[in-house]
């Protein structure tokens, strides 16, 4: 359960972001269009990516070599360093979400390609699901792999169908700056904790 808990508050310090994606998210459910389809996309998506990182570490793993988990562990902190780094710059650059709302209505294959597009089009998905989680992952014992996979994509499913869903009612919030600028913060401290739990693997 332990580990059910740390993929879901890992996973949910990788998506609580102002992004493309999350802001496109935002506006479909302001509009009230297609939310389901957009939320139910996003979020599956990074379930197939999550475990796609886990099993191909898990595979990987039994050609480690002590000297190459080093090296990946090293790999690991420092996209720690640089993830924790570009958050402390967003902190001095975030600003107001601004979302322009359009009366036009998208046909359903529009709006598909349009969420796969700022889905698997971003290149930090797969840094953040595939390489992260699935090598944050690769020491763990294959059934606490699963729980960490599966409360990871709970957090994806939980986050994606929320900020849908109660965009609208939330879209002061979500637009306040002070609030996201308590998110980054929150993502700041705990990839921090993150950092110090690899290093004591390697030390």
């Amino acid at each position: 359960m332990s580990f059910l808990i740390l993929g879901f508050f890992t996973g949910l310090s990788l998506i609580l972001a102002i992004g493309a994606q999350n802001i496109f998210v935002i506006e479909q459910g302001l509009k009230k269009k297609h939310i389901f389809l957009v939320c139910i996309i996003c979020s599956f998506s990074d379930l197939v990516l999550i475990f796609l990182g886990i099993f191909l570490f898990h595979y990987l793993n039994q050609y480690f070599t002590e000297s190459l988990t080093l090296i990946l562990n090293i790999f690991l902190i420092i996209f720690l360093i640089y993830f924790v780094l570009k958050k402390i710059i967003e902190l001095k650059k975030i600003n107001n979400i601004s979302v322009k709302l359009k009366n036009v209505e998208e046909k359903y294959r529009s709006i598909i390609l349009k969420t796969l597009g700022f889905t698997y089009l971003n290149p930090h998905v797969y840094s953040d699901t595939v390489f992260f989680l699935g090598n944050f992952s690769k020491d763990f014992i294959f059934i606490n792999k699963i729980y960490f996979g599966i409360g990871a994509s709970i957090s994806s499913f939980i986050f994606f169908f929320t900020l849908g869903y109660l965009s609208k009612l939330f879209s002061k919030h979500l637009a306040n700056r002070k609030a996201w600028i308590s998110i980054n913060i929150f993502i700041i401290l705990f990839m921090v904790s993150i950092i110090f739990f690899v290093l004591k693997s390697i030390f």
